[in-house]
């Protein structure tokens, strides 16, 4: 499961780009939440679509937290100016299959009701191809990907603005949960850093991406390659047994977050890797048998999306910290929420920018109130995602006070 080496920026740019083409014809197959069959489970990609769908409705609506942050220290919206007009978005289906989206309408237009909103709402897969091709005026989703960024780049010869809608959830899964590491109970560790867990899941590599930029400096090794646990720091038993890794599907989504945050989105994975994707069980429901099989593998780690959620009690979650020698953070509901957690998850909105940075007045002022005290009760009150916190909602703001111009830029210093 090793990928290809590239020797320079521009051989590397050439090198990833000559799949785009495919790439992007392929995008529309997949859906944020995965669509292909686990290798030894047969599986239509319809059905797999249709059971999707069911998981997907039956989580909507539901209100899975109900603690209620003290989101006193976000500012308040305040407009800058009356706006009115129609704003297009596209993009994750989760945002409508939820309440957020209508919470964050009905709050927006009670500021602006002369604002009208169309959503098309099916995947995040279109989110950029929207912005891309002039039909959407926001796009929705998980983190935007190399072919997607490169798509808007040819076309645009810029960047889009990235502004932070919400913090992704703590165990619904869908709703961009965070990335727990697991191994089984019997295993004396209790924690890893970062730069461990890249030599336990990555190999050695020539370089990093960084957007659509190679950068040789990321570059590392087979040193530091770790494949036994006793690399690890473990000893008897354990010292020279391998290290069994489990993961996702290569296409999806998840996988390439993980290889962006751990492997310097190199994609050079390591060489056991034990891959799993989503299947239909015969009462056509969606399963996934990565925790079934890690749950008997004593030797084995595994990243997973909303790790709490129904993780058998032979398995347990690691704390991780984000530098050599802490701190080491446990994954709890307040570390994902206050991020101090590093794989915690986000949802993105995508903005097209013009050659001065400005965006769509009516865009702005509908981003500002998102991230505002009053956007982010509404994701509360949603109760799948977790509101940003100040710190995080203020970075938001002052992005968006960039894209401003004369005294709308001045007055929201």
């Amino acid at each position: 499961m090793t990928s290809y080496e590239t020797h320079s920026g521009a051989t590397a740019v050439r090198a990833r780009a000559c799949g785009v083409g495919i790439a992007l014809l392929l995008l529309a197959l997949f859906a944020a939440g995965g669509v292909l069959a686990q290798a030894d489970k047969p599986a239509e990609g319809l059905d797999l679509q249709r059971a999707r769908s069911q998981f997907v409705e039956a989580k909507g609506k539901k209100v899975f937290y109900t603690k209620k942050w003290d989101l006193s220290d976000l500012p308040s919206y305040q407009p800058q100016q009356p706006v009115s007009g129609t704003i297009r978005m596209w993009g994750s289906n989760y945002i409508v299959d939820g309440n957020v989206g209508q919470y964050w309408e009905e709050g927006f237009r009670k500021f602006h009701p002369d604002v009208k909103f169309d959503f098309h709402m099916k995947t995040t897969v279109a989110a950029v191809p929207a912005l891309v091709f002039g039909v959407g005026d926001i796009g929705v989703g998980r983190k935007i990907t190399f072919a997607e960024l490169l798509l808007y780049q040819r076309y645009k010869d810029r960047d889009p603005l990235e502004i932070t809608a919400a913090t992704g959830s703590y165990d619904v899964s869908g709703w961009q949960p965070g990335y727990g590491i697991v191994v089984h109970k019997d295993n004396p560790l209790t924690q890893l850093t970062m730069q461990q867990l890249d030599g336990i899941f990555g190999a050695e590599r020539l370089g990093g991406w960084e957007g659509t930029s190679w950068h040789p400096e990321y570059a590392r090794g087979p040193e530091e390659n770790i494949r036994t646990w006793g690399q690890l720091g473990l000893t008897g038993e354990w010292a020279h047994k391998p290290i069994d890794v489990y993961g996702l599907n290569l296409r999806y989504h998840q996988a390439t977050e993980v290889s962006d945050r751990l492997l310097k989105a190199s994609d050079k994975w390591n060489e056991h890797l034990r891959i799993y994707a989503n299947f239909v069980t015969p009462d056509g429901k969606l399963s996934r048998s990565l925790n079934d099989d890690l749950s008997k593998d004593r030797y084995g780690i595994a990243y997973i999306a909303a790790p709490t959620l129904n993780l058998p009690p032979s398995l347990k979650i690691l704390a991780i910290a984000a530098k050599p020698g802490g701190p080491y953070i446990p994954y709890t509901m307040e570390t994902v929420r206050n991020r101090t957690y590093p794989l915690y998850d986000e949802i993105y909105m995508y903005v097209e920018q013009a050659q001065d940075k400005s965006i769509d007045p009516k865009v702005r002022e509908f981003l500002r109130f998102i991230v505002s005290r009053e956007g982010q009760e509404a994701v509360q009150r949603d109760g799948k995602y977790l509101p940003l916190t100040a710190d995080a909602a203020k970075e938001q703001l002052r992005k968006l006070a960039a894209t401003a111009t004369g005294t709308a830029a001045a007055s929201s210093k």
